[in-house]
């Protein structure tokens, strides 16, 4: 079998802090321009390629003569707006030797919470494909907190890879891909060289963070495959020193670990709902509400829910659960978490002698909501 990216016209690129900074030392010159100059060969050849690169952070920690990561959210915020200045500049830089320009592209959670934000950075997004300029996308650090924040970049490149449909998620990292255990302990460890993304024995083959630069490792890789997957997009993990690697992997030759997206793929507004990280509020439903929406497909009654928690309002994607707390499914709300308390285990006949008015006789509509 050849690689997933032989045929692959959109393809979203993440890099680590570890190689991007070269182990923490501060920008490394000589493999962005490395990565610059495929990305290009790449973009020449008919791709449409983003790239989501980590290392601000630790770029500042650098300039400003850090040696420790800092604890404070407010040191951790100065270090990223002043290392985001040399990523920028470095990626400029070694784009434009190849002939092709780039745009900086910063993001953050409620980015794509927001239904319209969403639609705007995914029409900003494509129209710079359009015009064959390579986006640099990072999380915007200077203004995030850790409520608020995408968790790490493995992430945030999943999400970007849904935003834009993407064909292939890349992920360039300092391991040769997934083992079967770890590799620095155990030397006999097995290679993954293919697997279903998604599948669950993979998040017990990988261990925790590997680097102490950044604030991902091999597990925030497997989710992350695991969530492009639902927009049909499948990942490769792959050693980011590779000679050639994305070059290589788009002439189909096999290198690295690839996860193959084994899920149908979701209509983009309920792949939406699905990428929500932080939501406003949650629904507890009895046994017979959890029925009618997974066997019967049914829209969620009010009659069916026992509890309301957080504070939503009309339109915001709320979590339903179990009695017992396992999510089941997102949608959309129809009514706002007080109307919703007042409601919940009444039939929809008494919605409007209870509130004055009806919206809708369902608190969420089938069409609205997306099966966990």
């Amino acid at each position: 079998m050849t690689s997933v990216m032989q045929g692959a016209r959109r393809i979203v690129v993440k890099v680590g802090s570890s190689l991007v900074t070269n182990e923490g030392r501060g920008v490394d010159a000589a493999a962005i321009g490395n990565w610059a100059r495929q990305l290009a060969a790449l973009a020449r050849d008919g791709r449409e390629v983003i790239m989501v690169s980590s290392g601000a952070i630790a770029e500042g920690m650098k300039r400003l003569g850090w040696t420790a990561r800092p604890k404070e959210l407010h040191e951790l915020q100065a270090a990223a707006a002043v290392g985001q200045m040399g990523l920028a500049q470095m990626y400029e830089t070694r784009l434009s030797e190849h002939g092709m320009s780039s745009a900086q592209v910063l993001l953050t959670h409620a980015d794509l919470a927001d239904r319209e934000r969403y639609l705007n950075a995914r029409s900003t997004l494509l129209t710079l494909l359009s015009l064959k300029v390579i986006p640099v996308i990072n999380e915007n650090d200077t203004v995030v907190n850790d409520e608020i924040r995408f968790g790490d970049n493995d992430t945030l490149g999943a999400l970007v890879a849904n935003l834009v449909d993407a064909d292939v998620y890349l992920i360039l990292t300092d391991q040769r891909g997934l083992y079967a255990s770890d590799p620095r302990q155990d030397p006999a460890a097995a290679f993954v060289d293919e697997a279903t993304a998604g599948d669950p024995s993979l998040e017990a083959m990988a261990g925790g963070a590997g680097s102490s630069i950044g604030r991902g490792g091999m597990l925030t890789k497997i989710l992350a495959a695991r969530r492009a997957a639902g927009s049909g997009t499948s990942t490769l993990i792959a050693w980011g020193r590779e000679p050639d690697v994305m070059l290589r992997l788009a002439a189909g030759e096999r290198i690295g670990t690839t996860l193959r997206a084994g899920t149908p793929k979701l209509a983009a507004r309920k792949q939406w709902m699905v990428d929500h990280l932080q939501m406003r509020g949650s629904v507890a439903v009895d046994a017979g509400a959890v029925g009618k929406l997974r066997d019967e497909g049914k829209s969620l009654l009010p009659i069916g829910v026992h509890e309301v928690q957080g504070d939503f309002v009309r339109g915001d994607v709320i979590s339903v659960r179990t009695l017992s707390g396992v999510e089941i499914a997102r949608g959309l709300a129809n009514y706002s978490a007080p109307e919703a308390r007042l409601i919940a285990r009444k039939p929809s006949a008494l919605i409007e002698s209870m509130l004055g008015y009806a919206n809708e006789p369902e608190l969420i509509h089938r069409t609205n909501l997306v099966l966990m």
